[in-house]
């Protein structure tokens, strides 16, 4: 009888008063204890709702069954199929929406709608990789920054590949922390690839001198990825890395031997067992005989170039001897000198750009250094002035303290 003249006082009432009721009505099917007539008939009433000409009446419905269990499942599917900003309170938070709904209603949502599914409390491996799919921008960056929705490495990578140009995306998957080396790669070139369109664009660099700027930037980058795996022992991680740079094109000798020459191996060797295609047991232990009429064996398995077999060699037995620091992104100036020495001793002709190569390091290895001297000189100079104790003996015998203004001291060496 109550819903019965509910209906007859919604036919009449305004659209304030109507979703005020309808919100009511709502609580009181979930949480009042109606009897079974009652109950079916507030759900034939909330149905009609479903009708409504004004959208506060169904979005006041949707915010009361949005997070029930209890609420029925055909209002709820129909109001997640509704406008965005009424079906946006059941889809970020509905429990009788399965993954199948979420996906179909993602297809054919607007970006607030996407949104509202990527933030649920709990995301689905698959539910994301729907959502990276054919998700918008603004969903994409709404899923990477929800800490419960579990967004496989595949989907990370299309979403590089769909918005990689976008800062604020890529922002929100390095907030993700632990990112696979893949994902890291990925973002590495998105990044210089936008680095790149911006300084042409401006006219700041000519396209070459770009392109080259954000090519070295990108191997110094996918080196540092490279020492990382090396300094945690990670060898799973070393040849995930190497497989996604082949795949993608990446792993070139360039970038191999600038890790060598920053004292790491590990990427060097995942590369030889990747482009072998040799059993990694036998492939490890060739190429840890880089002496040996093996390792030039392996070394031409892997399609590496011809001429830089004896830099290859020069570099690894550097390694060997000049014992760098593991874990480095840096690059090794005392190894670079070693295998310049072993380059000059080919033709000058063929090994003209190998040297120009090598020369670049060398004088990228010394503004490393200069760094990081300037950097310990501008610490020392902000350290605090010395005092310098004395004792020598006074006349009542006891010491005293003999302070020195370094400061004072310079001033009048500069006056003089």
């Amino acid at each position: 009888m109550i819903v019965r003249k509910f209906m007859l006082w919604a036919a009449t009432a305004p659209a304030a008063e109507r979703a005020e009721g309808a919100g009511s009505l709502a609580r009181a099917y979930l949480y009042s204890g109606l009897d079974a007539n009652d109950r079916r008939e507030a759900e034939i009433a909330l149905t009609a709702l479903l009708d409504d000409a004004s959208p506060l009446v169904r979005k006041a419905l949707a915010e009361a069954f949005a997070s029930s269990p209890d609420a029925p499942r055909a209002i709820v599917a129909a109001l997640a199929n509704d406008q965005s900003e009424i079906a946006a309170p059941v889809l970020g938070r509905s429990p009788l929406l399965g993954d199948g709904d979420l996906i179909d209603a993602a297809a054919i949502g607007d970006a607030f709608a996407q949104a509202a599914i990527a933030l649920r409390p709990q995301v689905s491996n698959a539910l994301a990789a729907a959502i990276a799919e054919v998700g918008a921008r603004e969903a994409l960056i709404a899923l990477t920054v929800n800490p419960g929705a579990d967004i496989p490495e595949f989907s990370m990578r299309r979403m590089i590949e769909r918005f990689g140009d976008d800062g604020e995306l890529r922002e929100a998957l390095l907030g993700r922390g632990e990112l696979p080396g893949s994902v890291r790669s990925d973002l590495v070139m998105a990044a210089g690839a936008a680095l790149s369109r911006f300084v042409v664009g401006c006219n700041w660099l000519p396209r070459e001198r770009a392109d080259r700027a954000v090519r070295e930037a990108s191997e110094k980058a996918h080196v540092i990825l490279a020492a990382e795996t090396e300094q945690h022992k990670d060898w799973r991680g070393a040849r995930a890395l190497a497989a996604h740079l082949r795949n993608a094109g990446r792993l070139t000798p360039g970038l191999v031997l600038r890790s060598l020459l920053s004292g790491d191996v590990f990427l060097f060797e995942a590369a030889v067992v990747e482009l072998s295609g040799l059993p990694q047991p036998k492939a490890l232990a060739l190429a840890r005989d880089w002496r040996g009429a093996g390792f030039a064996s392996l070394y031409r398995t892997a399609g590496l170039p011809e001429r830089l077999l004896p830099v290859f060699r020069s570099a690894l037995d550097a390694r060997r001897t000049l014992a760098p620091q593991t874990g480095s992104a840096n690059l090794s100036r005392a190894m670079i000198e070693r295998v310049l020495t072993a380059t000059e001793q080919g033709d000058p002709v063929e090994t003209a750009a190998l040297t120009a190569l090598l020369r670049r390091f060398d004088a990228e290895a010394a503004r490393e250094e200069a760094r990081e001297a300037a950097r310990v000189m501008f610490e020392e100079q902000l350290a605090p002035p010395v005092s310098i104790e004395a004792a020598p003996e006074s006349e009542e015998g006891a010491p005293r303290l003999i302070d020195i203004d370094l400061d004072a001291i310079e001033a009048e060496l500069a006056a003089a």
